[in-house]
């Protein structure tokens, strides 16, 4: 949708040039008619606007042979200016009301081909890092905004984005919903995002939805309401600072990896039935020996959760790894538990 809010900022350009224009018209009209005439500035505007629409009801004329030529001229611009500054208001208008309903249409076919996506409802302080984490990288996502400028920010970066109260049923029925694989409730307003969490668990019972907190009382709410995770943005930053002043080491270890200073990073991978993992001793897979990837935690099917696996633990069929390393590497392990090539 760019192309539609890049034109919509061209023809505010071109309908405020065509408004300066023909106010000079006005304001050259009424400083001449009172310098020639001698009329009162009153006088001089109304015969102005007068000579410049055409309209002429004759009933206060300049006099003099100076004040007719200067009526002559006023008229010349007046046909040409006034009717040039008219339609070109018009035709924008027009244009920019076609092009921004083309776009709508363009954006609804797009967002209707979107499956297992996430979408992110608000893009304040919180959902504006979440939009950049994940267009870095490059997931399929969709915004949903009500704030035309931050809207029309985004759309020039070429995302898709929803202009849209949130907390409705219809916008988030409109951005896919029910065939999304999660959503962010990122409103500032805790009482919203409840709602938002409420509208879409019960559109979509198997969504992954996580909820920004600004209270720490409005967790349980959330988790009530359905969501699967809450963020409490000042509770996790207070922990930080904590860490950062009493641990220091531990402090810089985690921010070089959010910061991606040591080019780490965590994943969490899925062992699929045909990979070559699966039955396999941790010590006896590549993770380590090749990849040199750390694996955290398991997670089993069941739920069951294994802490700093061992070296025997095996991997089957299901599992979720928690892992930490390079990029790269854990690209070719989310590769190795796909595939069994």
């Amino acid at each position: 949708m760019p192309f539609p809010v890049t034109h919509r900022f061209r023809t505010l350009f071109r309908i405020r040039n065509a408004i300066i224009a023909l106010a000079i018209a006005i304001v050259f009209g009424t400083v001449g008619f009172t310098l020639v005439e001698g009329w009162s500035l009153s006088e001089s505007f109304y015969v102005t606007v007068q000579t410049l629409t055409t309209v002429g009801y004759g009933d206060v004329p300049p006099h003099t042979f100076a004040g007719r030529g200067f009526a002559i001229l006023i008229m010349l611009i007046g046909v040409g200016g006034v009717a040039l500054a008219a339609s070109t208001i018009v035709q924008s208008v027009v244009q920019s009301e076609l092009l921004s309903t083309f776009g709508q249409r363009r954006l609804s076919k797009r967002m209707k081909k979107l499956h297992d996506h996430y979408i992110i409802c608000g893009s304040g302080r919180v959902g504006s890092h979440l939009v950049r984490d994940l267009e870095g990288d490059d997931h399929s996502f969709i915004i949903i905004e009500n704030d035309g400028t931050r809207a029309s920010e985004f759309s020039q970066r070429g995302l898709n984005v929803l202009v849209g109260d949130a907390t409705l049923e219809d916008t988030l029925r409109e951005a896919g919903v029910e065939r999304a694989r999660g959503l962010a409730a990122c409103l500032p307003n805790d009482a919203d995002n409840v709602y938002v969490v409420l509208t879409a668990r019960d559109l979509n019972s198997k969504l992954h939805i996580v909820a920004r907190a600004a209270e720490e009382q409005a967790e349980a709410k959330l988790v009530r309401a359905g969501a699967n995770h809450v963020v409490a943005p000042t509770i996790i930053g207070g922990h930080r600072m904590a860490v950062s002043l009493t641990k220091p080491a531990v402090g810089e270890f985690f921010d070089s990896i959010t910061g991606s200073k040591l080019s780490l990073a965590f994943e969490q991978v899925l062992v699929e039935e045909r990979s070559p993992l699966v039955g396999q001793l941790l010590r006896e897979t590549p993770i380590r020996a090749e990849l040199d990837i750390v694996i955290v935690s398991i997670r089993r099917s069941d739920g069951e959760i294994v802490f700093n696996p061992a070296a025997q633990t095996v991997i089957a069929a299901g599992d979720i790894l928690i892992a930490i390393g390079q990029i790269e590497a854990l690209s070719r392990l989310n590769e190795l538990a796909r595939t069994n090539n």
